[in-house]
């Protein structure tokens, strides 16, 4: 066995990748990301000792856990640049560590030189403990995925200036106790712990958002294209997003934005360029159809990228975290200053506009303050049987043909229910023709994947304006989609912001145990997805 990974949904045979990713990565990335959390954890066995330290051990944490989950980078030289900072780090952190070096785990005193020594000692280690047995090892398993999903909320809040120390010392405390022979119940606190910090992280990033982008608004979002050569940017980082509109205008260069990226669209702060243009195709897995048609440069802020396809190779760039073989990197901005894109923008004016692949407009912008807004309306549909139903359909899109489901069902529920939708999830049926309830569109998007936060702060209002004591009590069901370790990191905050019932799809986690499973499911009534129609007739029922 070359490799093992079991963290995103379309893992072999949902039980895991053993030759080579189903996302693309191969054994030596694998190995290499492997060995970057564990030596993350040697680093948080000192950081969680040490009476205090910089935000640089923390904000680092995030972007090196970020750097690790699906689809974000395949470029192992990154990789173990990533190794030699975290291990320098490390023994900064264990200069100020209030510990002795006796007994420690392993991943806190190892030492290497070269990428070799790396891919060497990846061999030896791994970051979860495979004495462990299997309820244990699936618990681990479920915090350390959600870790890394907090972490990386937490990196994009961090790039807007937006911290909270707090957050750092859970990572750190999360990413040691995994080095830890604690019980079921511990690691079931702390799983449940991991939720809470994920709540924390997506409302830092909503702060962060909003107060340097201000409030989402309901928007009509243009997905034709104009005569103009166009950059397509995809992945979740607003900065770079303000940033590229601001170094494009005036320069005759169109800016489209691609998968989940579509929400920047609804940001005040962006609207006002008149080079932004819309949204140009679909969801993350759909790249190499819309990169290809697009003609213009592509850039790539966050994950999600697929392996890179060499139609549109030399126009596509990365940035960030995220990396892949061969493609040209935009450095990270300097403190105060901001990046350089003007190798793109000078690319893109060589190119033909893009092709055009549809048109139309899809509405958005449905964020907790806009949906407050409208409570009045909202609730009044409520209380007069307009709205029977809300169903929450967010998460993560994919390319199982199984996930065709999600389509179905919002063609399926009865045209009283309003669906509570963010995420690229949402390309499943964000331009279908729903329809509205008294001029309320049938499909809410609140954003990006982070902006399930807005639904569970919408769901909380709306239990508040209804006077009802639990949220299970409203009329809303909960049907996610999830494929990444983000999704991992909200369906743990949907459990810890005590939400029953609720459906996850297409199938269930492979690091989830029977027994992990069975506790799930008694204590929050967790279950798979079924068929259409039964779903369906059950959410309706509130079942």
């Amino acid at each position: 066995m070359g490799m093992f990974c079991f963290q995103c949904q379309e893992t072999v045979k949902n039980k895991g990748c053993t030759i080579k990713g189903v996302c693309g990565k191969d054994e030596r990335s694998s190995d290499l990301m492997d060995l970057l959390v564990y030596t993350l954890q040697g680093l948080s066995i000192y950081a969680e000792k040490a009476d205090s330290l910089d935000k640089k051990y923390g904000v680092f944490t995030c972007q090196a856990l970020f750097s690790t989950i699906t689809n974000a980078n395949f470029d192992e030289d990154r990789i173990a640049d990533l190794i030699k900072k975290a291990l320098t780090l490390r023994d900064e952190a264990k200069a100020k560590a209030r510990i002795s070096q006796e007994g420690l785990h392993d991943s806190a005193v190892w030492s290497a030189d070269t990428k070799e020594d790396f891919i060497r000692k990846s061999l030896e280690v791994s970051p979860l403990s495979y004495s462990d047995n299997e309820d244990t090892r699936s618990l681990k398993s479920l915090m350390l995925f959600g870790l890394k999903g907090l972490a990386a909320y937490t990196e994009h809040a961090a790039v807007l200036g937006f911290y909270d120390e707090e957050i750092f010392k859970f990572l750190y405390k999360g990413l040691a106790a995994i080095t830890k022979d604690l019980s079921a119940d511990e690691l079931t606190a702390l799983v449940l712990e991991t939720g809470a910090n994920a709540v924390k992280a997506m409302a830092l990033l909503d702060k962060a958002n909003t107060q340097s982008y201000g409030n989402p608004e309901i928007t009509k979002v243009n997905i034709g294209v104009r005569k103009n050569p166009g950059i397509l940017i995809s992945g979740h980082d607003l900065k770079d997003m303000d940033e590229l509109l601001k170094q494009t205008e005036g320069t005759g260069v169109d800016v489209y934005t691609h998968s989940e990226m579509l929400p920047a669209n609804y940001y005040p702060a962006f609207k006002k360029y008149e080079h932004f243009v819309g949204n140009y195709g679909s969801s993350w897995w759909h790249q190499n159809q819309d990169f290809g048609t697009f003609n213009g440069p592509i850039l790539m802020t966050t994950n999600c990228i697929i392996p890179i396809k060499d139609s549109y190779k030399d126009r596509i760039f990365t940035t960030g975290m995220t990396g892949y073989p061969g493609v040209k990197h935009i450095p990270d901005r300097k403190e105060g200053g901001k990046k350089d894109f003007s190798g793109i923008i000078q690319l893109a004016k060589s190119f033909q506009p893009p092709q055009e692949i549809e048109t139309g407009e899809i509405v958005g912008g449905f964020a907790h303050s806009q949906v407050i807004a409208l409570a009045d309306k909202v609730v009044e549909a409520v209380k007069s049987g307009a709205i029977k139903r809300f169903i929450v359909m967010a998460g993560c899109d994919g390319r199982q043909k199984t996930r065709s489901y999600f389509t179905e069902v919002a063609e399926s529920l009865p045209k009283d229910t309003v669906i509570l939708t963010a995420g690229c999830a949402k390309y499943r049926y964000n331009k279908l023709p729903l329809g509205d309830i008294n001029g309320i569109p049938r499909v809410l998007d609140a954003g990006q994947c982070n902006d399930s936060y807005s639904l569970a702060v919408i769901a909380l209002k709306l239990k508040e304006a209804f006077g009802l004591s639990d949220i299970n009590e409203l009329p809303i069901s909960f049907d996610i989609a999830w494929y990444e370790q983000k999704a991992v990191a909200v369906l743990l905050a949907l459990l810890h912001l005590g939400i029953k019932g609720i459906r996850l799809g297409p199938t269930l986690p492979a690091f989830i145990s029977p027994n992990v499973a069975k506790l799930l499911v008694e204590k929050f009534d967790i279950k798979p997805i079924s068929t259409v129609e039964k779903d369906v007739q059950e959410m309706m029922a509130g079942r």
